[in-house]
């Protein structure tokens, strides 16, 4: 009777829900945790959710919209089937968790604690931090009010990044005033500056007003385990759409720079940062320099690219926090590539026809280049991609069905 009911608690502990395996991110945690014989039951929010259509999926779901309705359909997953732990994807998600952990039976979400996950979201307090610790940043202007935009002292070079400290916690004062929901904005002069602050006047409230800082994204990847690095990782961002920054479309896995992984290190460790964290950065190969961009509390975008190689943070988090083991750290394999096929081409129809529409002039646009890059990509053997997988297909396949009907539609 005792064994049956150890060999019952290691089944119950060795599975997850997972809330959100709708983009590659969930899609990557479901294949990478049940390579780990780990039983992954997922909720996405349509039948679009590519997750949906893993093979490695055990059971898939429609998660309710309705906040009470979803805390109830979560509670009711775990008393069926007796999973303990719950993982997710995206930061109104652990939001949402941690106001509702209280309501939660007999399920425990491995997510940030929830002072650290606020701090790392105020990009203000961050930066002020990150100076602190001898991290470059972006020169940042304070503004009261948009006539203010007229003396900005020292006088900046333009372009300037305008960009919410934390944008969740305006989102719905300015949904209600109609005013702009730009995670960030270029200005391009100080009139343009003027008229975009302008807008927020109504409300008294302003995005921060940052010097632009060139180069490429470079992304340093960590897991935080009792104040210390246990698994770490770097990738670069070859490709992003919008081309001025946004999504990597193509990135791929670099050498760590040791000394700046030891202040990202110590910028977690400041924060009491426990759990997987990426540490964004914009890199200047011109003069070496890397500025801080943001931390991203939660499993970014590149996760695909970190588990081509061998550094798997969702199996580390899983095992550390549900099972109480520490994986000894691997051996990962460079260099690597991986792309997210549709953003790519999304980049590349907005570097060939319609140039116009990159906001950041400084962009220099090669469409001859481009095109041969896009298509020899194809032809690299070490490139992965986000969704396509030979062993597990049919999540492109979905992914391509719902794009070409919501098309035809």
């Amino acid at each position: 009777m005792t064994d049956h009911t150890t060999d019952t608690d290691a089944r119950r502990n060795r599975q997850a829900i997972i809330l959100g395996i709708d983009s590659p991110i969930g899609l990557t945690m479901i294949r990478e945790l049940a390579r780990h014989d780990v039983r992954v039951i997922g909720l996405a929010r349509s039948k679009a959710g590519i997750g949906l259509y893993s093979r490695y999926l055990h059971e898939g779901h429609i998660r309710e919209r309705d906040e009470d309705a979803l805390i109830a359909q979560l509670n009711a997953l775990a008393s069926t089937s007796g999973c303990r732990w719950l993982m997710t994807v995206s930061e109104n998600d652990i939001q949402l968790l941690h106001r509702r952990q209280g309501d939660l039976v007999g399920i425990t979400p491995l997510i940030p604690e929830k002072t650290s996950f606020q701090l790392v979201l105020d990009k203000a307090k961050i930066n002020r931090i990150a100076d602190e610790l001898g991290i470059d940043t972006p020169y940042g202007w304070p503004i009261d009010n948009s006539q203010d935009s007229a003396n900005l002292s020292p006088a900046p070079h333009f372009p300037l990044v305008l960009k919410w400290p934390d944008l969740e916690s305006v989102r719905n004062e300015l949904i209600n005033n109609n005013a702009p929901l730009d995670k960030y904005r270029y200005v391009h002069d100080p009139a343009d500056l003027q008229t975009y602050l302008a807008r927020f006047d109504a409300l008294g409230v302003y995005p921060l007003v940052q010097s632009y800082c060139p180069g490429h994204g470079l992304g340093q990847m960590i897991l935080m385990h009792q104040g210390k690095s246990v698994l770490e990782f770097q990738h670069r961002r070859v490709r992003e759409f919008p081309p001025e920054g946004g999504i990597s479309s193509v990135c791929e896995s670099s050498v760590i720079d040791e000394a700046l992984m030891r202040k990202s290190v110590s910028l977690l460790q400041t924060v009491g940062w426990e759990g997987p964290a990426m540490v964004e950065y914009r890199h200047d190969p011109r003069t070496g320099k890397s500025c801080l961009m943001e931390v991203n509390g939660r499993f970014w975008g590149s996760l695909p690219l970190a588990n081509a190689t061998g550094a798997e943070f969702v199996w580390f988090t899983f095992s550390i926090r549900a099972l109480g083991q520490v994986p000894t750290m691997p051996s990962t394999r460079h260099p690597q590539r991986a792309r997210f096929v549709i953003p790519d081409m999304q980049r590349l129809y907005r570097i060939l026809f319609a140039r116009k529409r990159i906001a950041d002039p400084t962009v220099k646009v090669r469409p001859l280049t481009e095109l041969l890059h896009f298509f020899a990509d194809y032809l690299r053997l070490r490139t992965r991609y986000y969704v396509f997988s030979f062993t597990d297909p049919k999540p492109f396949l979905a992914d391509l069905w719902f794009i070409l009907r919501n098309r035809v539609r």
